[in-house]
């Protein structure tokens, strides 16, 4: 019979078509492929470039890099994989996350903040679980928008957020993007800037105290720097005013950056700031702020932005990056001359907001440049250590890199935000998002065919293709103009909503509910005499004299009166 018996082919078509077993069946996902679609196609070409240019210099030294010394430079900065969020419409200005690393939140040109939870996201559904505009004031299709300068969560409250738009009021909101405080605006007509209030002109950028949870301080236009205390909104706590000593600027400036920083082994903080005059200046964190403890007047070009500045763990360095090309390195105890310099493109000419920063351990700076490399640089000598490229062709605004989390945050000028990291040495984050079985898509995914539950119905998801065009709920402004005028002549326009049309009542309820309301509407000669013959047959004030009232005695008229006064003869000329 073993002879007889056919021997049949495996068809894996066929194997995969029929099914393995019955009852319900789990889909496990296969994290491993996942995590290494993620991989950066350039990681293998990452090399250390200082390296290189030595290499070409001097002959003697060896040219050739071991795949090991490759795999320890991806070890050492977790670069070798990415994940790509497309949230916003426009560049990204500003990123931040909070210190546990579940919250990331966004800012950008678009006017508009987005929040992430990584605790939320899949593989298949990264998006932002919130989208918030700070500075809408009102409903209407014509209220003011201002770009995002800056957010940044509380290093030691995590549900505050520092809010900064191009506008003279800086803001805390909550982590889940609820107001919580404005701060005071200045009286722009006052010349002393001690006795104002609050900025009397834009903010620019700002930063959270490094040890108390209650103040911040804002840089703005107008040249001064106040700090705040988050329980007072009415008034700032303190002002430093920054005098410019350039002719002809009658001592004032644009503050383009500020920094407040802790050396970790304890002492006191240091405040640092740079203006559009090229100065920089130090003050004690902690005060007195009436003139600063060093300053140096042309640390940078004049009239060119510094918009990247930061200061090291242990409080000994300041490193700053220019508008003129350069990036500079300082020494806070010797508060004179750069310690080192180095030539980099400068970005801040078109995005102001282009940052530097510290490695945690502060062991590396990051920062990035026009042509989209994030370039890590060595802390002592400001040399390339590492450039890679992570948005080739769009500039890269903005990077951080978060101690807790071990990764690199990009924010670029297409509207992209790259999450750099290493499954290896990077815990949480972009990581345990990737480890996640990716979500079956589901029609509530898709925000256009779903019921938005304040509005009752979902507009976007009636289709009438003879239809007038309706605005979006989620997008105010489309199918209008920039006045807030219909774009389609069939629409009649709709009056814009003032806070005052939202208080008063409409016609009908005036009509049913308040008395007398309709007399507004009659005339009052007829009004009066439709109670005439009453008033003669049943007097009111007069009843009780009714029958003893003398009757009204006239003056006879003669003829000549009769036909009354002789009229003027017109002379005839």
């Amino acid at each position: 019979m073993e002879d007889d018996e056919l021997l049949i082919e495996e068809d894996e078509a066929l194997k995969q078509f029929l099914p393995q077993g019955f009852g319900k069946q789990t889909k496990e996902a296969n994290v491993a492929a996942q995590i290494e679609r993620t991989r950066r196609p350039t990681a293998n070409l990452i090399k250390d470039v200082q390296e290189h240019q030595d290499s070409e210099k001097d002959s003697e030294e060896g040219n050739e890099s071991d795949s090991d010394d490759q795999s320890d430079e991806e070890d050492e900065y977790p670069i070798s994989h990415e994940l790509v969020l497309k949230t916003h419409d426009r560049g990204i200005t500003t990123l931040t996350v909070d210190p546990a690393g579940a919250r990331m939140v966004s800012g950008s040109t678009d006017c508009t903040l987005k929040f992430h939870d990584f605790s939320s996201m899949t593989p298949t559904s990264l998006r932002a679980f919130k989208s918030v505009d700070p500075t809408a004031t009102k409903a209407s299709a014509s209220s003011e928008t201002h770009p995002i300068h800056l957010v940044q969560f509380n290093p030691n409250s995590p549900s505050q957020l520092l809010v900064i738009s191009a506008t003279t009021q800086a803001k805390i909101l909550s982590r889940d993007g609820e107001t919580l405080t404005e701060f005071q605006k200045g009286d722009m007509y006052l010349r002393d800037m001690h006795n104002t209030k609050g900025h009397v002109s834009e903010i620019t950028t700002g930063t959270w105290h490094p040890v108390d949870k209650n103040l911040c301080v804002t840089a703005g236009t107008d040249s001064t720097l106040r700090i705040w205390d988050v329980n007072m909104k009415r008034c700032q706590k303190d002002v430093i005013v920054h005098r410019s000593r350039v002719a002809g600027s009658a001592g004032r400036t644009r503050m383009t950056s500020v920094v407040w920083g802790s050396p970790v082994q304890g002492g006191p903080c240091l405040l640092v700031a740079a203006a559009l005059d090229g100065s920089l200046a130090m003050w004690s964190g902690d005060g007195p702020y009436t003139r600063p403890v060093a300053e140096i007047r042309d640390a940078h070009k004049r009239d060119t932005w510094t918009g990247g500045i930061a200061i090291s763990a242990d409080g000994r360095t300041v490193v700053t990056r220019g508008g003129d090309d350069t990036v500079k390195l300082w020494d806070t105890r010797k508060f004179k001359q750069p310690v080192s310099t180095a030539e980099h493109p400068s970005t801040s000419g078109q995005y102001p907001t282009s940052n530097i920063c510290f490695a945690p351990n502060s062991t590396a700076i990051l920062t990035g440049s026009q042509s989209g490399h994030l370039h890590i640089l060595n802390p002592a000598t400001l040399k390339p250590e590492v450039v890679t490229p992570v948005t080739s062709g769009s500039a890269l605004v903005t990077v951080h890199w978060h101690e807790k989390l071990n990764q690199i945050l990009t924010g670029s000028a297409n509207a992209e935000i790259h999450i750099l990291y290493n499954p290896s040495t990077s815990s949480r984050g972009a990581a345990m998002v990737m480890s996640r079985a990716p979500k079956r898509r589901h029609i509530d995914d898709d925000p256009n065919l779903t019921t938005d539950m304040s509005e009752g119905i979902s507009g976007d998801s009636i289709v009438n293709p003879n239809g007038l065009l309706t605005s979006n709920p989620r997008h105010p402004t489309i199918g209008l103009t920039a006045s807030g005028k219909s774009r389609d002549p069939r629409r009649p326009h709709i009056p814009m909503t003032t806070p005052f049309a939202k208080s008063q009542p409409d016609e009908l309820h005036v009509k049913n509910n308040i008395p007398l309301s309709s007399m507004r509407d009659e005339d009052p000669r007829e009004a009066l005499l439709k109670y005439a013959e009453k008033a003669e047959k049943d007097p009111m004030f007069t009843n009780a004299w009714k029958h003893t009232q003398p009757k009204t005695i006239y003056a006879e008229l003669s003829e000549d009166e009769e036909e009354g006064p002789n009229k003027k003869k017109v002379k005839k000329g």
